[in-house]
């Protein structure tokens, strides 16, 4: 007689608390890239409670500019009111909830619904409504603004927002890792500005794929992006080839974030591989002289503040018979459904730079990451095939868990660093996946959160 087996407890939040503990192993259950419980929790859970990347001031320089944002998947309209204020707005009538700004960006003083023509200021103050003599007479009208996000900050140019009132300080919630964060946008007394209008695309992958990878995946450079480096698009420096000047740095839990980073040994100047007029402009400002000294030795940045902005400062090359330009960039992995997310992705460089280089940039950042990059199009089509997987019959019932344990103790030889200068833990090596378990923890942390 087969022996009876104890019920294994399949609730949503005992599956969580299990993936919380198989990361101790440096294990990820496949089911956290394609799940729809997952996913509604995550919407709740994460991007209801997180600080989320909103914009870049230098979007909407005027009064009256406006962008249509999304926080999760509700929309919101990122808007500079006629008193100069920055705000998040919930893009719905408070009439009966139709959406009353349907382009994705513009200038204007009001936003009026299309449905009964409530009218709001760009500050969200209801101004009008029609009839209102004759049906609402008593109607309160300051009670009835736009609603707003409750928290929005505004750091080194860019905007948060956090829809839990309740919520930490923005600086607060990036914690130490805003030692990283300054040295990509406070380099110059002016920071960077935007260039051009965000790239927007759909992928039909799940958003940790984009967020855990600028972690810190150096494992995948030399491989997913091997024919670039074969035939010269990508820098060899850049892509950890061995025998290089230049060595990889992990650094993990970061308050929960985490970055990537290559520089060059000391003595070289770099600075992302902006050319010498846009780096002699460049000044320690707030900065220390170690966090300067990263910047100077630079070739590649690149990070996560969780949940899903991330950024990569580096050089890139246009086509093969022009320089590589350094550029920022940063994004949002916003997630679209179980397995679906649409890259948003800004190009930054210094506003002192010329409007020349800062064309340069943008189309080095445009063939490099973008709908069309090189870089990207490689990212793209293997991380759709994690989401297949995680959905697949096969998965689910094998309960399929998949491999984090690249530099975990006993798995390899690095040890951290005893005197890097900055906050964290970093580890000297292109071998290993320490960011990327420092995401995944705090993504359970909040999951398994009350």
């Amino acid at each position: 007689m087969a022996k009876d087996l104890k019920p294994v407890d399949d609730s949503i939040q005992a599956r969580l608390l299990r993936m919380q503990e198989d990361l101790k192993n440096g294990l990820v259950s496949a089911k956290a890239f394609n799940d729809p419980e997952i996913y509604a929790i995550e919407l709740r859970k994460i991007f209801a409670r997180c600080w989320v990347f909103i914009g870049h001031v230098s979007e909407i320089p005027n009064p009256g500019d406006y962008y249509v944002r999304r926080i999760g998947e509700d929309p919101f309209i990122f808007v500079r009111g006629e008193d100069n204020e920055i705000r998040v707005l919930f893009n719905s009538c408070r009439h009966r909830g139709s959406v009353i700004c349907r382009t994705d960006a513009g200038n204007t003083s009001h936003f009026r619904c299309p449905y009964h023509a409530w009218t709001y200021k760009n500050d969200g103050s209801l101004i009008g409504v029609p009839s209102r003599q004759a049906g609402y007479q008593e109607l309160d009208m300051s009670q009835w603004n736009l609603f707003r996000a409750p928290r929005v900050e505004t750091y080194c140019g860019m905007v948060f927002a956090n829809l839990d009132p309740d919520a930490p300080t923005f600086s607060d919630y990036l914690g130490a890792f805003k030692w990283y964060l300054d040295i990509q946008f406070n380099l110059t007394d002016a920071g960077v500005e935007v260039i051009g209008e965000p790239h927007r695309w759909w992928v039909e992958a799940d958003w940790k794929s984009g967020a855990e990878n600028f972690c810190g995946d150096s494992a995948h450079t030399q491989m997913t992006h091997r024919s670039l480096l074969q035939i010269g698009l990508a820098d060899k420096a850049g892509a950890g080839s061995p025998g290089q000047e230049a060595h990889g740095l992990h650094i993990n839990e970061c308050d929960g974030h985490a970055i990537s980073i290559r520089w060059y040994n000391p003595g070289i100047e770099n600075f992302w591989g902006y050319p010498k007029e846009i780096y002699s402009e460049f000044r320690p400002g707030p900065l220390s002289e170690p966090q300067f000294d990263l910047a100077r030795r630079a070739v590649v940045h690149d990070g996560t503040v969780f949940p899903n902005f991330s950024f990569i400062h580096f050089a890139a090359k246009e086509d093969l018979d022009k320089p590589a330009a350094g550029f920022l960039s940063v994004r949002v992995w916003q997630p679209r459904g179980p397995g679906q997310m649409e890259i948003w992705n800004w190009i930054l460089a210094p506003k002192e730079a010329s409007d020349e280089y800062k064309e340069r940039a943008y189309r080095a950042g445009m063939s490099s990451f973008s709908p069309s990059g090189h870089f990207e199009q490689d990212d793209v089509t293997v991380w759709s095939g994690i989401a297949r997987s995680a959905s697949s019959v096969y998965a689910e019932l094998n309960n399929v868990k998949f491999n984090y344990q690249m530099g975990m103790p006993g798995m390899a030889p690095a040890v951290p660093l005893a005197d890097w200068p900055g906050p964290g833990t970093a580890w000297a090596s292109n071998a290993g996946e320490s960011g990327l378990r420092t995401f995944h923890r705090r993504w359970a942390q909040q999951m398994c959160s009350s």
